[in-house]
């Protein structure tokens, strides 16, 4: 599914004339938040429920690099769900149907008062475990 659309900015590139790490890992991250309110993660909880996400690994494979100019977007699937975290995938590709870089991102679902891991919420879980995909390398 599609989880982000963007366009790189000049002041996005760096000094080899590509889009930047950072602007890749924001996209990566955007994506994730559209898939979790796929999910069914309202983002009202952070407040009400004091409830959340952290990322605690990455692992980036950068593919083709993304010009002043390019338009790209975000598919992302999930590869694992367990019990306090989850593990998605996000593919960057760019209009030319090329892929630029992916992101394997291993999120946990935490109490946002004693900073803890807590359970992904069962209607979460369910919602993420249909979603699983079995990805060729």
């Amino acid at each position: 599914m599609i989880t982000f659309r963007g366009v790189v900015y000049p002041a996005q590139t760096d000094a080899m004339g590509h889009m930047n790490v950072q602007h890749y890992v924001a996209s990566f991250d955007q994506a994730f938040w559209h898939l979790a309110e796929h999910l069914g993660y309202d983002t009202e909880w952070r407040l009400s429920r004091k409830q959340g996400w952290a990322d605690v690994h990455y692992e980036i494979d950068f593919r083709s690099e993304l010009q002043v100019g390019s338009t790209f977007y975000v598919k992302s699937t999930i590869d694992k769900v367990g019990r306090t975290s989850i593990v998605t995938h996000h593919s960057l590709f760019n209009n030319k149907e090329q892929l630029c870089a992916e992101i394997a991102m291993t999120s946990v679902y935490f109490d946002l008062e004693s900073r803890k891991a807590i359970e992904i919420p069962n209607f979460i879980r369910a919602s993420a475990s249909s979603m699983i995909e079995t990805r060729t390398a």
